[in-house]
């Protein structure tokens, strides 16, 4: 018994280590690529508004690599088969999320943040330390990580060119997927944390601000 379990732990870190290798390194297109299509025509911008798009594009892109990446590493770490089951679910979800945002990148005549494999691989070994710190915690994390995630995300929405209407249909249904991940996660026993990890989690997400536009 202890061998069998001793094997599976590494079946799990060898998926884990392939994993982190194709999301920091790889690309991927999601199952509902074509999803785009939903969103309206692209329309005809001026230069300085699809400079504004692009920048915050840029920023929420970075952010579903983390997204994408922490779910990851918690659904490998997770002790439940069915918060496993959960986590992986939302990480198609957030890949799903990344898509939509490299089309529009691309529409706006702009590309990802270079930094994307730093944030993934950060991001992957953060969500592997809250699985290990159990499930409750692990959902609660990432009920806390939405509800930041959705602030943000309604922010830039005030943020963007009125007339960049395809840009905030995709946003908005990024937010409602986010909003859906957190609800979820309480639902199936996340604790709540305390305010000084969203404080913390506030910190990391305006350096990921500050820089994605940019570099």
């Amino acid at each position: 018994m202890r061998a069998d379990r001793n094997s599976e732990g590494l079946d799990r870190l060898i998926i884990g280590f392939d994993r982190l290798l194709k999301g920091a390194f790889g690309t991927h297109r999601s199952r509902r690529a074509d999803h785009i299509r939903d969103f309206g025509e692209a329309p005809d911008l001026t230069t300085a508004e699809r400079r504004v798009s692009a920048g915050l594009i840029r920023v929420d892109h970075a952010g579903e690599v983390c997204a994408q990446a922490l779910y990851e590493g918690q659904a490998i770490t997770a002790r439940n088969p069915a918060v496993a089951a959960h986590m992986r679910q939302s990480a198609v979800e957030e890949r799903e999320h990344l898509d939509w945002c490299e089309q529009r990148l691309d529409e706006l005549n702009s590309t990802p943040t270079r930094l994307a494999p730093v944030w993934y691989a950060g991001s992957f070994v953060v969500g592997l330390a809250a699985g290990l710190s159990g499930d409750r915690n692990s959902l609660g994390f990432v009920a806390a990580t939405e509800r930041e995630v959705d602030e943000h995300l309604e922010r830039h929405l005030t943020r963007l060119p009125e007339r960049d209407t395809r840009s905030r249909e995709i946003l908005l249904a990024m937010q409602a997927d986010e909003r859906r991940h957190g609800t979820n996660a309480i639902g199936s026993g996340g604790r709540e944390f305390p305010g000084f990890v969203r404080k913390l989690m506030r910190a990391a997400s305006t350096l990921m601000t500050a820089t994605a536009p940019h570099i």
